[in-house]
């Protein structure tokens, strides 16, 4: 028998430092050759690291959420062969590295207590929302893991009759979250935002009647291949249209060198939420899709951002960002501005509600649009003329179709 000790490896472009984000075994496991040790993140991307031994595991070097320098030792193994007895490896990357900083990673699983339910954040967000107590819906995954196809068949169904439903007893007890990886990552960027950025809010009320009256007819008519379409690729061609009359909004500001970056591409952050955190894929030259290839480009970044295979070129370069609640939208929100881009559109919830039109109370399906801008950069009475010009083309949608 022998000691193997496992290092942290150099994982490219000069790190000195990763964050350790989960351990997939623990102290006294055998693992074989090549199994799944740890994940790590640096700055440029999520890292599994696999053993480079079979044998069982000593120590377990640094907690998620803590950093590890390289060449620092992460696992230290018993091994059988005396070749091996005093060996010191350097660690073997995946052969997959997941692009990261504010992008993927492998989320630190978080061991619910007794008296909670097993399940994702974003399940767990989903339930709360709809006023569901987890603990009334069975869950089909492993040890009884509430999915979202549960919490779906708990809501088709309905709760249990009270005859069949367990004594609720009271909860108690605090669980402790670290906040690591792609979270802390969000959190630092956030921060940042909001700290280097002078914010200021603007929210108007837009008559969305005739544009959903479109958007049902063009639904109802597409061909079988056409993508259903939903208010985001209305709101993308409504920017194609103005912000080439707002180029100071289309923008990065370099606030360390003075210098504003002004677009002539139009490259849309979609916001879209995930169960590892908020993600900002991007639909790139926007100014050339119309509503139908907006809204399958729309799908497929998306798509990529929650099943964790976006690629770096997919998470960046985008010169203004759309957030939208969709449904749950809310009345209205302040949405924090991408830095280093200058402005942020977030559409509401569309909601019936009586409306004056004509002398007459009529109901009209309205929304409103919030939006933040940079005040550096930004004057509020170009960000007032910016949301107007929005709002015509909304509410005139046959001008979204009308050459200049």
């Amino acid at each position: 028998m022998g000691r193997y000790i496992f290092k942290l490896p150099d994982v490219g472009e000069g790190t000195a430092e990763a964050e350790i984000v989960a351990w997939h075994v623990a102290v006294g496991d055998h693992v074989k050759e090549d199994q799944q040790l740890v994940d790590v993140m640096t700055d440029k991307a999520t890292v599994e690291m696999t053993s480079p031994v079979a044998g069982t595991i000593v120590s377990l070097n640094g907690q998620p959420g803590e950093m590890a320098m390289v060449g620092a030792p992460l696992v230290e193994f018993e091994i059988e062969g005396v070749e091996s007895a005093a060996g010191i490896a350097a660690a073997k990357p995946a052969e997959k590295a997941r692009p990261a900083p504010a992008t993927t990673v492998t989320p630190q699983p978080v061991q619910d207590s007794a008296e909670r339910p097993l399940t994702s954040p974003a399940v767990r967000r989903r339930a709360a929302d709809l006023g569901i107590d987890l603990q009334a819906v069975p869950g089909t995954g492993p040890g009884g893991r509430v999915r979202h196809g549960d919490l779906d068949s708990y809501i088709a169904t309905g709760p249990a009759p009270a005859s069949a439903r367990t004594p609720v007893t009271p909860r108690d007890g605090v669980t402790d979250v670290k906040v690591i990886g792609l979270r802390r990552r969000i959190a630092e960027k956030m921060q940042e935002a909001k700290r280097r950025i002078p914010h200021f809010a603007y929210v108007e009320e837009i008559d969305m009647t005739e544009i959903e009256s479109l958007r049902a007819h063009l639904n109802a008519t597409k061909n079988p291949e056409q993508p259903k379409l939903n208010v985001l690729p209305f709101l993308m061609r409504a920017l194609t249209r103005v912000l080439p009359e707002f180029p100071q909004i289309n923008a990065h500001y370099d606030d360390e060198a003075g210098v504003v970056h002004r677009f002539a591409a139009i490259h849309i952050g979609i916001a879209t939420q995930t169960s590892n955190g908020l993600i900002v894929p991007v639909v790139k030259h926007a100014e050339t899709l119309d509503v139908w290839r907006a809204a399958t480009q729309i799908a497929q970044v998306a798509a990529k951002a929650r099943d964790n295979t976006a690629s770096k070129d997919d998470l960046s370069g985008s010169t203004i960002t759309v957030t939208s609640l969709g449904a749950l939208g809310g009345l209205a929100s302040t949405p924090i501005i991408n830095h280093p881009e200058v402005a942020i559109i977030g559409p509401n919830a569309i909601v019936e509600r009586p409306v004056v039109r004509a002398g007459q109370i009529v109901v009209r399906k309205m929304m409103n649009l919030s939006s933040s801008f940079d005040h550096r950069v930004v004057d509020g009475a170009d960000a007032a003329a910016f949301v107007q010009r929005l709002k015509a083309l909304l509410e005139h949608p046959a001008m979204l179709f009308m050459d200049r």
